[in-house]
């Protein structure tokens, strides 16, 4: 067997549309291509290009995910991470609410603030006095930070990395579309509409959209939002089928295991996680799910959704 690499990302190096495109060219060549990969590379362009009109209009669009982009996204909501990433196809690195204190506008952060200071304080006094060697300032200010996050918005700014491949990036360029040209948008696709707007003028100013690779013509859409959760019928065995309830932070770290399936759509009423560190006291609960409440018009990450999940047992585990 002999490996050769033909073709690699580089920092230092942004491919063209007509690149990316190339190389879906060359890989089309490969299904009957009658020497060896060296007549493909050495092939005139001409040759090349007839293959590649020929792939985009007989629909072989699967070349086109030979070549990946590397997106650099700043102030993205992280409802749209969250949309970005059910989509399979991608890699992705995202700054975390877990671990870091995000920007906030000033009412969110006030409540956040507060509530970081109320886990800090029954952290402190559930675990730190009993294990002062583990629970550390620093371990306990992860920990309060955890479960704060719960009460920022799931439309807050985050930063991350998003790998996808050019011929799907086309397809997510012509869901954004749709949703934007959508009558009867619903509420959580409706917050995101100018930065799908962003993005989609983004990738047209870098030329990276092609007519062909997103013409959508099956009328395929995100698969993140669904209207029949509830009619899921739940199975368990080889391949498998369940629904629960679960907030959108536990969603969006569920997602990124991107053998399995997820879906949601939003209760008729609003319910809330309630942190387990505040479970036993009946005063600080109402406190929170008042809190939540006050924020429920942009959804909190706490937020408790019906979710769909199915896959295979052997990705499961």
């Amino acid at each position: 067997m002999n490996i050769n690499i033909i073709a690699s990302t580089n920092e230092q190096h942004i491919a063209t549309r007509q690149e990316l495109e190339h190389l879906g060219g060359i890989a089309a060549g490969v299904c009957y291509m009658p020497n060896n990969f060296e007549s493909l590379i050495n092939e005139p362009f001409e040759r090349t290009e007839k293959r590649i009109n020929r792939t985009k209009t007989s629909k072989h669009h699967s070349v086109y995910e030979h070549g990946s982009i590397t997106l650099q996204l700043e102030n993205i909501p992280k409802g749209l991470a969250m949309v970005l990433n059910n989509e399979g196809q991608y890699v992705t690195s995202e700054k975390s609410a877990r671990y870091t204190k995000m920007i906030l506008k000033k009412d969110e952060q006030e409540l956040y603030d507060k509530w970081l200071n109320i886990f800090k304080e029954k952290i402190t006094q559930e675990y730190a006095e009993k294990y002062p060697n583990y629970f550390n300032e620093s371990k306990i200010e992860k920990l309060a930070q955890e479960n704060a996050r719960y009460l920022i918005s799931v439309f807050t700014p985050t930063s991350m990395l998003y790998t996808v491949p050019y011929g799907q990036l086309n397809k997510i360029y012509a869901f954004m579309k749709q949703e934007i040209n959508r009558e009867n948008q619903n509420e959580f696709y409706k917050q995101l509409i100018p930065s799908m707007e962003e993005f989609c003028e983004y990738l047209e100013k870098q030329d990276l959209v092609d007519k062909d690779l997103s013409a959508n013509e099956k009328k395929r859409s995100f698969s993140l939002m669904s209207t029949n959760v509830e009619k899921i019928q739940e199975y368990f065995g080889d391949v498998y089928a369940t629904k629960y309830k679960g907030s959108f932070a536990q969603l969006a770290q569920a997602q990124r295991h991107r053998t399995l399936k997820y879906s949601f759509n939003l209760d008729n009423e609003n319910t809330f996680f309630v942190p387990p560190i505040i479970a036993s006291d009946e005063k600080l609960v109402e406190m929170w799910k008042e809190d939540c409440e006050s924020r429920a018009h942009v959804f909190p990450q706490g937020l408790l959704l019906n979710i769909s999940e199915m896959g295979t047992m052997d990705y499961f585990v």
